[in-house]
């Protein structure tokens, strides 16, 4: 009997005031076993490159999905979420019969679909989104951080630190600020 094909699906980036939402989406071989794979936040910076990498040498699959400032600040942080993890599987090259999702929610897949509230840390295939993600906005963010070295993106990835709160304060939101959230908002209304 052959197993379902099921797809892993994480976001990075709903809590900075910067930057976009980026998701993964990770089909695994079956019965993967890559040491060390769990939830992206539990790994070091150097653990996570390394494995994002073997991830995407040994995955059957794997995409990003992405929702800029624009979307965010015009859809809300959750909508603008589910439209880029949407994003991830359907740019998948292999359809998924079922698509795991870290968190409470699922966006409209077409797919059945399940939310899995600690996925990251439970679910291999979530696991691995979770991890490409995470290295991939980090990427995004140190070159942000080219453009606006006085916030500290290539530290804080767009969190709202206090080092980027006080640069938020003294230099202003930049063009990747999401101006729907409080701490920008309140900079511009100032």
């Amino acid at each position: 009997m052959n197993k379902v094909l099921v797809a892993g699906v994480d976001e990075v980036g709903r809590g900075p005031l910067a930057g976009p939402v980026v998701t993964a989406a990770v089909i695994l071989p079956e019965d993967y076993d890559l040491p060390n794979l769990t939830d992206s936040k539990k790994l070091s910076k150097t653990k996570r490159e390394a494995l994002s990498v073997l991830i995407k040498e040994q995955a059957i699959a794997w995409s990003f999905g992405e929702a800029n400032i624009e979307e965010i600040d015009r859809l809300n942080i959750l909508h603008a979420t589910m439209l880029a993890m949407q994003r991830a599987v359907s740019a998948l090259t292999i359809t998924p019969e079922l698509v795991l999702v870290d968190g409470n929610r699922v966006p409209e897949l077409g797919i059945k679909a399940k939310p899995i509230v600690g996925g990251d840390g439970l679910e291999p295939s979530i696991s691995a989104a979770s991890i490409i993600a995470k290295v991939e906005r980090d990427g995004q963010m140190k070159a942000y951080a080219e453009q606006y070295p006085e916030y500290g993106f290539e530290r804080n990835s767009g969190y709202p630190t206090k080092e980027h709160r006080a640069a938020l304060l003294t230099h202003g939101p930049t063009p990747i600020h999401r101006t729907s959230f409080a701490p920008v908002q309140a900079v511009l209304d100032f």
